[in-house]
């Protein structure tokens, strides 16, 4: 029930505007888990960054990065809401209670909205993340913009190399957006137990005062943004942790020259740091996952409503 044309259209914008407010977080992430020996903290890269490079450092590969969220997040919402629906029809129909029917289908879609959306991403990703560390001396490439590293790395990899750490990326993102959808779904719910309390009092008081009558007393559309981007909050900072030593793993992989295989990234994460180093760059990571699942869902929430009402505007 959406106008599509206007949900991707804004989706697109809105998306846009969110990953430019986001993306130092995600250069320092990538900086601190290539960096070799790793600085004392975080607060220490990111001031070591901006005395050196300047503040334009922490937008490196950026629009590269951008060029590739349009078609990256059409591909993701599209299997988003197909697959959700799909899903939980089918859950439904199988006799599921709807709980159980609502977090599979936030499981599978974002399962599958995952992996579609990596068949765009991940040579997004070893680009841009190729651009952001080019002053960390880990490579012997230099690259004068996204195309020019388009070009070098098909030249000397081939497809593969821009295709580098796909399956890495499949697992890092398609369970972490699994855990995602299916935590968040459940997290609303026990939001939502909480919160029932504290309506069903207000209710029972309203009536009191009315004896015995009243309007139900209904969240307002302020209390389900918060219980929103509450619960998207915690699926992203529990997803972040979760998967952190995955994601160092895809993110050296893409980023570090030669044959770089997981076996082999692994024990040289080893020999740096032990398990401690697959967590380098988990204060960043968490703080824009936690960030920008908050903006997303309250912003895809948004967009559902937006098309929706254009879609009612348009059949009166």
């Amino acid at each position: 029930m959406l106008d599509k044309s206007r949900f991707f259209l804004l989706g697109a914008a809105l998306f846009s505007a969110v990953s430019a407010a986001l993306y130092p977080a995600v250069v320092l992430k990538t900086r601190l888990q290539v960096s070799h020996p790793p600085p004392p903290s975080a607060c220490a890269a990111a001031a070591a960054i901006l005395r050196h490079e300047g503040l334009l450092a922490f937008y490196r590969g950026f629009a590269t990065s951008l060029a590739g969220t349009i078609p990256a997040r059409a591909l993701y919402m599209a299997a988003l809401e197909v697959t959700k629906s799909a899903v939980g029809s089918t859950a439904l129909s199988l006799g599921l209670p709807e709980p159980a029917a609502s977090t599979a289908a936030g499981a599978a879609a974002g399962l599958s909205a995952a992996i579609a959306a990596q068949v765009v991403w991940t040579p997004v990703d070893v680009i841009s993340q190729r651009l952001m560390v080019q002053c960390c001396h880990l490579q012997g490439s230099k690259y004068l913009g996204g195309l020019d590293a388009f070009r070098k790395i098909l030249s000397c990899d081939g497809i593969r190399g821009l295709y580098r750490g796909f399956g890495m990326s499949i697992l890092t993102y398609a369970p972490s957006n699994a855990m995602w959808w299916a935590s968040y779904s459940l997290s609303q719910r026990i939001i939502w137990s909480g919160l029932g309390y504290y309506y069903l009092n207000r209710q029972e008081e309203e009536k009191g005062r009315n004896d015995g009558g009243g309007e139900v007393i209904r969240p307002g559309y302020g209390a389900v943004v918060v219980v929103q981007g509450v619960s998207a909050a915690m699926a992203g900072g529990a997803a972040a942790v979760v998967t952190m030593p995955l994601d160092t793993i895809k993110t050296r992989m893409q980023v570090m020259e030669g044959r770089m295989t997981i076996g082999r990234t692994v024990r040289s994460l080893m020999r740096e740091g032990g398990w401690g180093a697959c967590y380098r760059g988990l204060g960043p990571r968490w703080a824009s996952m936690s960030v920008s699942a908050t903006t997303m869902i309250t912003t895809y929430e948004l967009l559902k409503r937006l098309s929706a009402k254009r879609q009612e505007g348009l059949a009166t």
